[in-house]
């Protein structure tokens, strides 16, 4: 064991952090909104989520999380392929949508075709990914996956989830001197 994975082995919290707390502090921290999908046998299966990130350009692969409890995701692992489309801002319906457990989630929704499976028509961007690997991280799964192939529309904005509310992002004035806090 190196003496990097020793001292994290060894970490031990000062108090016991309560689940709620957690997510409240974190929620702080605004993400970007998602879906990914994938075709299964007889019809496409999707989930909204918002724990993605990059992981390395060279390859170039994505990290996303998939709560344990999902049964979306165990569709989209059996497949090994699926499609992450980026939601625009004016996608917060969609993103409900596709949160929610027992329903068509593509009712109403409109998408076409990528090699890893179903996009949505009018996200900013898509990602054909490939799952490499998956790793047991408490109550989720976390997925590494290569991208095989993208794209990006040419304008919109992203929504953004931050502290339990969507919202979109909206560009600092570029006009004013930049402060660097570093």
């Amino acid at each position: 064991m190196s003496p990097q994975s020793e001292r994290v082995a060894n970490f031990s919290a000062s108090r016991t952090i309560d689940p709620s707390e957690f997510r409240t502090v974190l929620g702080h921290l605004p993400t970007g909104v998602v879906v990914l999908a994938a075709d299964t046998p007889g019809q496409p299966v999707g989930m909204a989520a918002n724990s993605i990130t990059s992981v390395s350009l060279d390859p170039p692969l994505i990290a996303v999380c998939a709560a344990r409890t999902s049964s979306t995701w165990p569709q989209i692992r059996r497949e090994q392929r699926f499609c992450v489309s980026v939601l625009a801002s004016h996608h917060e319906q969609i993103s409900r949508q596709f949160s929610r457990a027992g329903t068509d989630r593509f009712a109403g929704i409109s998408w076409h075709h990528r090699d890893a499976g179903p996009a949505l028509d009018d996200a900013i961007a898509w990602l054909d990914c490939e799952l490499v690997t998956e790793h047991d991280a408490g109550d989720h799964t976390i997925a590494v996956a290569r991208v095989l192939d993208l794209a990006s529309a040419q304008d919109g904005r992203a929504l953004v989830f931050f502290r339990g509310q969507y919202g979109r992002f909206v560009p600092t004035d570029l006009d004013q001197p930049r402060r660097d806090n570093a």
